[in-house]
């Protein structure tokens, strides 16, 4: 099906839903600086804020103004848009060519932006964290997607294009091939510590809360293993001593793991690519680490089994997450003294060695690190996934759908995006074993 049509004549390219969230103030942000440069140099970007509140989105609008010191910021203009009103989800939609959807928790609030960008023809852009919601959007919605041109891609923030994307990188890195890759994600931050808005801890209360839904949704989708090439990659425990990082290191919790693992099965079942065994993993530290955080895992899993818990937790999440998570969100000096660093360690078979006979033979280490990871490298991530939607359409996946982000851009020139905006990309060694 031939790529939504007429879309790249619509009144905006990028349409920012959500923008007077505490996500969306730094994605629009993030547009405005994209719009000054590379892809849109001397070509002015067509953007607009949708969202409800008129009178919020200029304030948004007059915060990023003088931020950025760009008067020109405060006469962007403003759509007003509720999640709860399919009309004017269907306007917003029919003047967008890309909507980057800001709004979530996406399981209460997504679907209908979806559902509204496939039936108006306008290509989409999330932030979504929550395995349920995004397979639930290709369950209902990949299809439908497909017949319109429309391409609707989830997880293109923090969770989980460093991890999605750097499996990727590390794969084409590597002369041979990659069969099975563990990332360990670090975070950094300065004096002040670091902290996250608590809309993201709302996710993974209902995340942990509805697991029992999330597994019956994937008995529906009823996909078939994937075929394990090479040395099958042991899970690790719960809690472990990582040799490769000399820290304690947990299972990642987020998206990650799953998100791969989708994108892998695209391209095996679609561009008969070999599938990449992929274990996600995060650095706590010391042994002290290690006991706070089994302390607070025990307490938020026994809370969020009641509804009872999960409003305690909501409402003061401040107290139960010791100080991680906060309706303020983070201070501009937390933000900017906070990095991450996601390690990946691969193994794969030379060229002229076979995946199915032997040991592997090639080991690699690669790192994707970047600047604070909720409200820097999100923003930068989706603004790129929706400039590559943009600039290139000709390199995405022939039909639309839903997709994760290493399936859409897996032979575009997104990694050079992200690379150029502040999301680096590094082979750290690669040796024959």
């Amino acid at each position: 099906m031939a790529r939504a049509a007429g879309n790249k004549d619509r009144p905006y390219q990028l349409v920012i839903f959500g923008a007077s969230g505490f996500t969306g103030q730094f994605v629009v942000e993030e547009v405005s600086r994209v719009a000054d440069g590379g892809d849109f140099r001397g070509q002015a970007l067509r953007w607009a804020v949708a969202g409800r509140s008129r009178e919020k989105l200029q304030d948004v609008l007059d915060w990023a103004a003088e931020r950025l010191a760009k008067p020109q910021l405060k006469s962007i203009d403003i759509l007003i848009c509720d999640v709860n009103d399919a009309p004017s989800l269907a306007e917003m939609c029919k003047k967008a060519s890309v909507v980057l959807d800001c709004v979530g928790p996406y399981r209460f609030f997504g679907e209908a932006v979806v559902k509204a960008c496939v039936e108006n023809g306008a290509h989409f852009v999330d932030i979504s964290g929550e395995p349920q919601f995004l397979e639930s959007m290709y369950l209902k919605y990949d299809s439908q997607a497909a017949d319109k041109g429309v391409y609707i891609v989830g997880s293109s923030g923090f969770d989980s294009i460093p991890a999605d994307m750097g499996v990727l990188f590390t794969r084409n890195s590597i002369q041979g091939t990659l069969t099975a890759v563990e990332s360990f994600l670090s975070f950094k931050s300065g004096p002040e510590g670091t902290c996250i808005h608590d809309g993201t801890w709302q996710s993974a209360i209902h995340g942990v809360a509805d697991q029992g839904n999330l597994r019956k949704l994937r008995k529906q989708l009823a996909f078939k293993p994937l075929p394990v090439v090479g040395k099958k990659l042991k899970r690790r425990g719960a809690v472990f001593y990582s040799n490769e990082v000399k820290e304690y290191s947990i299972p990642f919790m987020g998206a990650d793991a799953a998100v791969v693992k989708r994108t892998q099965r695209y391209l095996h079942e679609n561009l008969q690519e070999t599938p990449v065994q992929y274990g996600a993993y995060v650095s706590v530290g010391g042994i002290t680490s290690v006991i706070t955080l089994m302390f607070a895992g025990f307490l938020f899993l026994l809370f969020t089994k009641f509804s009872f818990g999960r409003n305690l937790l909501i409402r003061y999440p401040k107290l139960f997450s010791f100080g991680y998570f906060s309706k303020e969100g983070p201070t501009p000096k937390q933000m900017a003294e906070s990095s991450f660093t996601m390690t990946f360690f691969g193994e794969g078979y030379s060229q002229d060695q076979d995946p199915q006979q032997g040991k592997p033979n090639i080991k690699i280490c690669t790192q994707v690190s970047g600047p604070e990871a909720a409200y820097v490298a999100t923003p930068i991530g989706m603004v790129q996934a929706g400039v590559t939607i943009l600039k290139e359409p000709d390199a995405l996946p022939k039909r639309g759908g839903v997709y994760t982000p290493g399936a859409a851009f897996s032979k575009t020139k997104f990694i050079d995006r992200l690379n150029k905006a502040g999301i680096h990309f590094n082979v750290i060694s690669k040796t024959e074993i």
